[in-house]
């Protein structure tokens, strides 16, 4: 079996909902891609692999690039009412979700983390890399993510930016999608920085979060984050030496490896074997990605596999990567009783 949490949807009440939203961001991409939104195809893409089972979770846009914190609460539950429904009908299909949270209003993020935590239906939670471009340690933020831990949640941390991201800073928008391909690895790996800083592996060594993209640049960068943490604080002008905001009790780098990681590599067997190297192999989840690939969602399904494939891992190790690290998170997940979504 193989069960894939990097598997990104648009329920149909939801991405309805979506249509109606003025600047709806990607919509010409999302438009193109029925396995998104027409569960019939997507189940045409699943039924391609056998013993193959999904982890749900809301596609782009980011929630708090939708609106306002007064509208952003309302879309939230609905994408994750809808989620809840679609793991109670297709069981055999849906081993679970991760929550959309509107982040960029944190009351409501809270209040939506409590429902959610109450309800097996949810693996866990997914943030983005930002909130409206805004760090992910700023305090208001920062505390549904440390809630979210304490809750022993797994966050599964999503990129996020846009076209209105220049590359350079005489420009209004990026060019040549570098954006979104290049973009979004840096972006994954700014938050997880940021969040080693917080010093949340020191408070919480057993936090979950997942980074999309196989920790974005920190396996193929792990010299250069060694090396240049070494000599922390060395680089600034006389008299402006940046310190962390609080102790941590190892050298930045040594928390890099604390986070857990996907596959979703889009065919890329020598990267696959880079983050294998550098992640423990308990915290590497089978992930593709689906269904963003040029195909409609095969693509990259196909590759992951032909990839791990070619990787070498004993039978132990890939079963653990295809199933066993997700399903150990699931079990503790399905202790937990009292659903609060109907």
């Amino acid at each position: 079996m193989r069960i894939d949490v990097a598997a990104h949807i648009l329920p149909e009440r939801y991405y309805a909902r979506l249509q109606q939203m003025p600047g709806f961001y990607m919509s010409r991409r999302i438009k193109g891609i029925p396995a998104l939104w027409d569960l019939g195809a997507r189940f045409r893409i699943m039924d391609g692999f056998t013993e193959y089972q999904q982890v749900l979770s809301l596609a782009i846009p980011p929630l708090d690039r939708l609106g306002s914190p007064d509208v952003t609460p309302d879309l939230a539950k609905l994408g994750n009412e809808e989620l809840a429904r679609l793991v109670d009908a297709h069981p055999g299909r849906f081993a679970g979700a991760f929550a959309g949270l509107p982040l960029n209003n944190p009351d409501a993020s809270l209040a939506e983390l409590d429902r959610v935590a109450r309800d097996p239906r949810f693996l866990g939670v997914q943030v983005y890399s930002n909130v409206a471009k805004r760090p992910l340690d700023e305090p208001a933020s920062f505390a549904v993510i440390e809630e979210a831990v304490r809750r022993d949640l797994p966050i599964f941390l999503h990129p996020a930016r846009a076209a209105d991201h220049p590359d350079y800073g005489n420009e209004e928008t990026s060019r040549y999608d570098v954006w979104q391909i290049f973009g979004w690895p840096y972006e994954t790996t700014v938050a997880m920085t940021r969040l080693v800083f917080t010093g949340l592996f020191d408070r919480h060594p057993d936090a979950v979060i997942i980074t999309h993209h196989l920790g974005a640049m920190a396996p193929y960068f792990s010299g250069r984050i060694s090396g240049g943490y070494d000599q922390f604080g060395t680089r600034s002008p006389e008299g402006q030496v940046e310190r962390p905001p609080v102790p941590l009790a190892r050298p930045p780098q040594a928390y890099f490896t604390k986070f857990y990681a996907d596959t979703a590599l889009f065919g890329c067997p020598h990267g696959l074997r880079c983050g294998l190297e550098y992640f423990p192999i308990e915290q590497v989840l089978f992930g593709s990605d689906t269904p963003f690939d040029a195909e409609g969602g095969t693509r990259y399904i196909r590759e992951t596999i032909a990839d791990l494939d070619a990787a070498g891992l004993s039978a132990d190790r890939r079963r653990m990567v295809d199933e066993g690290n997700v399903r150990r998170l699931l079990a503790g997940r399905k202790m937990v009783r009292g659903p609060s979504y109907p």
